[in-house]
């Protein structure tokens, strides 16, 4: 966490510019009592007691001023002029309603396990050499994913709105012990459906710190089980697509891959398809259907023309 902060303190854009919200989600010991923010002219504690990576987020989008949001997470480390590139692809893109790195490097604590590092991308990482932008939620390339992640204020309130449409028991994030993931995605989604780009951009660079317990066999065990349950939740809820139940045609697929591809390889297959039955099994449970998400029925390009023109009144 130090380092984090250490990079938001050595950013390029003048401090005045910006509000730096640091977002305490339930620590046993409260972040106020030994992280200092004197350095920041504008910055403040938040302690957010209802535990989970979207409530801790949205509390931060009800607490924070500005029109444009920057989401780190207490492993990002920032380039020094993110929140500046940031701000200026904010105010020459007035179709971007999110978007975010395109460069996430690693830096290990320990060297990944071989056989880890066919799957090393489900620690979000990646490097791309051009930017790419999109209003299509199925080209999944080019979503931002949560580490500094950018959203404009109307969007982030129609993600918000969206969150209030569901079951507050939706797997949508991190929450505890619980290695759910995807939601970030619903930003983009959210984007999407009021009219705006979403992409993510080289020059936004972020060093995602992968600690050593992330890097063993049984954390990517459970994390492939848990990312594989709340995306099939997810893409239900927004897409339509009926996950499938386990049944003895996939236990002998599983078998064969096992013979293939080695045991942990099969390990990680199990982990997958027990992930998409308890997606089946909690969406026949509660009995979901599939919903619109917030503002897409709306009047999207009115919306966002009013954006775009309060954004470029704000450039000139």
């Amino acid at each position: 966490m130090r380092r984090v902060l250490d990079a938001l303190n050595a950013q390029t854009l003048p401090k005045n510019n910006w509000e730096l919200l640091v977002v305490d989600n339930a620590s046993n010991e409260r972040l106020a009592d030994s992280l200092r923010l004197s350095w920041h002219p504008r910055a403040r504690h938040i302690r957010e007691d209802n535990l989970g990576l979207t409530a801790a987020r949205l509390r931060g989008i009800r607490e924070a001023g500005g029109e444009l949001l920057v989401f780190v997470d207490d492993d990002n480390v920032l380039a020094p002029d993110f929140l500046e590139n940031a701000c200026t692809l904010y105010t020459q893109r007035p179709d971007l309603g999110a978007f975010g790195a395109g460069t996430l490097e690693p830096e290990f604590e320990v060297r990944p396990p071989s056989e880890i590092l066919p799957r090393i991308r489900l620690l979000a990482l990646r490097t791309v050499s051009s930017a790419r932008w999109t209003k299509n939620p199925q080209e999944f390339g080019t979503i931002p994913w949560g580490a500094g992640l950018c959203v404009i204020r109307s969007v982030a309130s129609s993600y918000r709105q969206s969150v209030k449409n569901l079951d507050i028991t939706i797997p949508l994030d991190r929450r505890g012990d619980e290695l759910f993931s995807g939601g970030d995605d619903l930003f983009s989604w959210v984007a999407a459906s009021v009219g705006f780009d979403f992409g993510i951009f080289p020059e936004l660079r972020v060093t995602h710190l992968i600690a050593a317990d992330r890097l063993s066999r049984v954390y990517f065990l459970r994390l492939i089980k848990d990312h594989t349950y709340s995306n099939f939740v997810r893409h239900y809820l927004f897409d339509g697509i009926q996950p499938q139940r386990l049944n003895w045609t996939r236990y002998v697929r599983l078998f064969l891959h096992g013979i293939r591809n080695g045991q942990f390889s099969m390990r990680c297959k199990w982990a997958a398809l027990s992930g998409e039955d308890r997606a089946a099994r909690f969406i026949l449970d509660k009995r979901l259907q599939p919903r619109q998400i917030a503002g897409s029925t709306g009047p999207a390009k009115a919306k966002r023309q009013r954006v775009q023109e309060a954004r470029s009144a704000a450039k000139s």
